[in-house]
C-alpha cells in the first residue's frame, strides 16, 4: 500500500504580501502619532526668515507625560513665535494637559491665543482666558500686537470665535472686530490674522491681511490622500473646501491646521494624523 505524505500548508507568497499590504494600509489609516507639517510663504515685507508654530484644536488631549512629546516637537522646530488658534481647551476634558503645555512653552516663546467654539461651550470661558493670561500668553480678542522678531516688526491680529456673542455679554461680532483691526493695520508690515474658523475666508479676504491662520476643520476627519482632502468638517459639511493645508488665494494666503485632537473625537481620524504646523515667512530671493 502506498501512503500519501501530507504536506504542511504553507501560505503562498502572494497571500503574505497581500496581508502585509493590508496591515500597512490599516496602520497608516489609523496612525495618530504627532506629525510636523511645514509651509513656506515668501514676502517682500521681511528680510529674514520668521518661523511660526501654529497649534490648534488640542482639545486638552494628551501627548506624553506632561505633554512632553508635543513640547519636544515644538522645541525641535525652534519657532520664533507660537500662535494658539483656538479649541486648545475642551468643553469635556479637564485642562491638565493644557496647563502642562503652557508650563513648557509660555516662558520660552512669545505666545498668542484666540478662542475656539469649544472653549465657549465649556461654560467657563472667563477661567480659560485667565489661565492663558496667567502664563503670560497674549489673548487676541479683536486686537493686534506688533512684536519685533529678528529686528523686524510684524503685526499679529486675532479675533474671538463667533460663538462669543452667544455666551459672553458685550462680545463683538466678527465683522465689527475685523473692521477695527483693519483700521489699525499698517500696510507696510507683514500682517497675520489668527482666526479659529476657516470657513469665513470670504469675510477675511475683504481686509488687508497677508496671511490667515486657522483650524477648526480637524482635517475633514477622514481623508484619502491625493483624492479627497477631507470628508466632513464642522460648519463646512461634506467634502469641505478648507479642511487643511495651504490655500494660495488671489489676495491672501490661508493655512489651515488639521489640529491635534485625538481622544476627544467621537470618530477616529483616518489618513489624517494630528499635526503641529510650522509656517516660515521667507524673504523674496
Amino acid at each position: 500500500m502506498i501512503h500519501k505524505i501530507k504536506r504542511k500548508y504553507q501560505p503562498k507568497p502572494i497571500k503574505i504580501l497581500i496581508f502585509l499590504l493590508m496591515a500597512g494600509i490599516l496602520f497608516a489609516a489609523f496612525d495618530c502619532r504627532l506629525s510636523i507639517r511645514h509651509y513656506e510663504v515668501t514676502t517682500d515685507k521681511v528680510t529674514e526668515n520668521i518661523r511660526i508654530a501654529l497649534i490648534t484644536d488640542l482639545h486638552s488631549c494628551r501627548y506624553g507625560e506632561k505633554e512632553e512629546a508635543l513640547i519636544h516637537a515644538i522645541d525641535s522646530q525652534q519657532p520664533d513665535v507660537i500662535l494658539l488658534g483656538g479649541d486648545i481647551c475642551d468643553d469635556v476634558i479637564p485642562d491638565d494637559n493644557v496647563i502642562f503645555l503652557l508650563e513648557g512653552i509660555a516662558d520660552r516663546y512669545p505666545c498668542y491665543y484666540v478662542t475656539g467654539n469649544h472653549e465657549y461651550w465649556s461654560g467657563r470661558i472667563d477661567n480659560i482666558l485667565e489661565l492663558f493670561r496667567s502664563y503670560g500668553v497674549t489673548v487676541l480678542d479683536g486686537s493686534c500686537n506688533m512684536p519685533e522678531i529678528k529686528g523686524q516688526k510684524i503685526t499679529i491680529c486675532g479675533i474671538t470665535d463667533p460663538d462669543a456673542v452667544l455666551y459672553t455679554k458685550d462680545a463683538l461680532d466678527t465683522k465689527t472686530q475685523l473692521d477695527a483691526l483693519s483700521a489699525a493695520v499698517d500696510s507696510g508690515q507683514y500682517t497675520i490674522l489668527l482666526a479659529h474658523r476657516p470657513e469665513r475666508i470670504d469675510m477675511y479676504r475683504q481686509y488687508p491681511f497677508d496671511l490667515i491662520l486657522a483650524g477648526h476643520a480637524h482635517g475633514g476627519q477622514w481623508r484619502l490622500p491625493g483624492i479627497v482632502n477631507g470628508v466632513f468638517a464642522p460648519d463646512q459639511g461634506l467634502f469641505p473646501g478648507y479642511a487643511g493645508g495651504i490655500y494660495r488665494l488671489p489676495d491672501t494666503i490661508m493655512v489651515v491646521s488639521r489640529g491635534l485632537a485625538r481622544e476627544s473625537t467621537r470618530v477616529p481620524r483616518i489618513f489624517n494624523p494630528p499635526e503641529l504646523v510650522i509656517v516660515t515667512l521667507a524673504p523674496l530671493s
